[in-house]
């Protein structure tokens, strides 16, 4: 997992204790390292080169913040993995861990390929059980992030649904409806006639076991159970093969979603399609065995096995999830 290390605060507060002045009281500025706010102070030639060495550090740790950010696939991600980014410069260096509210798939995708390039971090990522899209994040520096933190708690929404059906946006609609914002919800898994369970952070449960009452028009009750009671099935699927001239994304989701190439350009130019959570732009990318691919109201596919026909082309394993 992880890491930067996010020392600068800490190398700031121990230069000004090791060389500090009665006067003039020393302050950072933009364009030089320290400065008196009465007189001008000209450091030793040892001090000098400190303080040059940490307005260094300072760029360096904004630069490196600034490199990464660039490598994030899903522009659309961008401004909330800065905000984990920040999340883990602070647990860092002050020794404790931080925690996001429930992150969509890209954006946790994103954030856990760039806090992978830090170091003295550690990130761990829960949703409640493991086949979990939306996922609370920990951050924090390793000697303090030691064990798997409660940050996830879930409920039990049961009804008379036998009679009325309720969609998995009737019930986020109820729940948002009490006044909580989307991101402290996690997934929502469907029960049929016996309602639903979700995910929500902990500190919200005694709330919604209160204020919850109704979905649709059914009158409901909203407990608290253990993560164990949660009932999840793994995704239902079915695979089938198609021969292929190349591994594009284009051919391969045409083959796919039975949509046609022209379709498929302009879902890409709109940004509708992703592989691995991510925006794809380019017509042209090349897929591989294990990468998955949705489209916007169509679903996904997982890429199967992959063969070379003797003809040069591709048999390749295609798995819808239904």
């Amino acid at each position: 997992m992880a890491a930067i290390s996010f020392a600068a605060p800490w190398i700031l507060r121990r230069a000004v204790q090791t060389f500090s002045l009665p006067q003039p009281l020393l302050h950072l500025n933009p364009g030089s390292c320290f400065h008196g706010t009465h007189r001008p102070f000209t450091f030793p030639t040892s001090l000098r080169h400190t303080a040059s060495g940490i307005c260094h550090l300072i760029q360096a740790v904004k630069g490196n913040f600034d490199d990464l950010l660039k490598g994030v696939g899903d522009k659309n991600a961008i401004e909330e993995v800065k905000h984990i980014l920040e999340m883990a410069r602070r647990a860092s260096s002050r020794r404790e861990v931080l925690h996001s509210d429930f992150l969509t798939p890209p954006v946790l995708k994103e954030s856990m390929i760039a806090l992978e390039k830090l170091a003295d971090v550690k990130a761990v990522a829960q949703g409640g059980y493991p086949q979990a899209e939306r996922c609370r994040l920990s951050v924090g520096h390793p000697e303090a992030l030691t064990s798997d933190p409660d940050i996830v708690a879930a409920l039990s929404i049961t009804g008379n649904f036998g009679f009325e059906p309720c969609s998995h946006g009737d019930f986020l609609g109820s729940i948002l409806g009490t006044g909580i914002a989307r991101e402290k919800i996690g997934d929502i898994i469907l029960q049929g006639e016996k309602g639903a369970q979700f995910l929500v952070v902990p500190e919200l449960a005694d709330y919604l076991i209160t204020s919850l009452e109704k979905v649709g028009n059914v009158s409901v009750s909203c407990t608290r159970i253990p993560l164990l009671a949660l009932e999840y099935e793994p995704p239902r699927t079915k695979s089938f093969k198609t021969i292929e001239a190349s591994l594009r994304v284009d051919a391969l989701a045409n083959a796919g979603f039975k949509l046609s190439r022209s379709k498929l350009v302009n879902l890409i130019s709109n940004g509708d399609v992703r592989v691995n959570w991510t925006t794809v732009t380019k017509n042209g990318t090349t897929l591989k065995t294990g990468d998955i691919v949705s489209v916007s109201g169509k679903g996904r596919i997982k890429i199967g096995e992959i063969n070379s026909t003797r003809k040069g082309k591709f048999a390749v394993e295609l798995i819808q999830y239904l």
